[in-house]
């Protein structure tokens, strides 16, 4: 059995990446989609009928993660792709946000990402894929997003250095890295503190998001970035002094 496994399904970028893998690997038998929220696993249930939808209900940041070892290790299914999309952030000062915020952030971007990661690799092989949802944020320090680009860069690093251990499997391992993306991460982001109003210029729709990342999975590419504004951010990222950068969008 060839399945696609992706976290964070219940919305947002999770949900359109199932919506698009489901018709671009049309080799696959099963998608396990994953979340707390199983009235939406099974509206995706219903909605797409290129491929069969298995719902698994599971807050991945508890003991529940298991439920996605324990089904693996019962069906034994070849994981032709792995797309860790699930994720939080909280907008304001770190001293400003409750401890059980800031640690749930490293909990569920770094801790279940790393887990389920571990979970799959023993079921991949050849042409296997794991896309990793880090972000822009990954590239710099982030006053006000202090946690959440510290567990994005960790999201990048584990990324990369993940995609050259397993070169010699050919394993493809891709970190995806948007500017902000119009979906319901910012319904929850903006509890403490509001979005920068210039971010709100920049944010891209997630189906244009998760087709350049396909298409740059596809090309073996390391990283997706999706528009011209972000691939400058980059670059300036890598050619001036953090601080620099950090006092101008301060």
């Amino acid at each position: 059995m060839k399945i696609g496994i992706v976290t964070g399904a219940s919305s947002g970028m999770g949900r359109e990446f199932v919506r698009q893998i489901s018709k671009d690997f049309s080799s696959l038998d099963e998608i396990w989609v994953i979340a707390r929220r199983i009235d939406r696993l099974n509206e995706l249930q219903k909605e797409l009928k290129d491929v069969y939808i298995r719902p698994i209900k599971s807050d991945i940041t508890t003991d529940e993660i298991n439920i996605i070892k324990e089904n693996l290790e019962k069906y034994r299914p070849y994981v032709k792709i792995l797309v860790n999309s699930a994720g939080m952030g909280m907008i304001g000062h770190f001293d400003e946000l409750s401890m059980e915020d800031n640690l749930n952030m490293v909990s569920l971007n770094c801790m279940a990402l790393t887990k389920i990661t571990k979970f799959c690799l023993p079921y991949m092989k050849a042409n296997s894929v794991i896309i990793n949802l880090a972000s822009s944020a990954a590239f710099l320090p982030q006053p006000s997003f202090a946690i959440y680009a510290a567990t994005k860069s960790f999201v990048y690093s584990f990324s990369m250095a993940l995609s050259k251990e397993l070169a010699n499997k050919k394993i493809r391992v891709c970190a995806v890295c948007p500017g902000p993306v119009s979906t319901e991460f910012f319904d929850k982001a903006e509890k403490y503190s509001k979005i920068k109003v210039y971010k709100k210029l920049f944010q891209s729709k997630p189906e244009n998001v998760v087709k350049r990342a396909i298409i740059d999975v596809r090309r073996n590419k390391k990283v997706s970035i999706y528009g011209p504004l972000m691939n400058i951010f980059r670059v300036l990222c890598k050619i001036l002094p953090h601080g620099f950068i950090i006092k101008f969008i301060k």
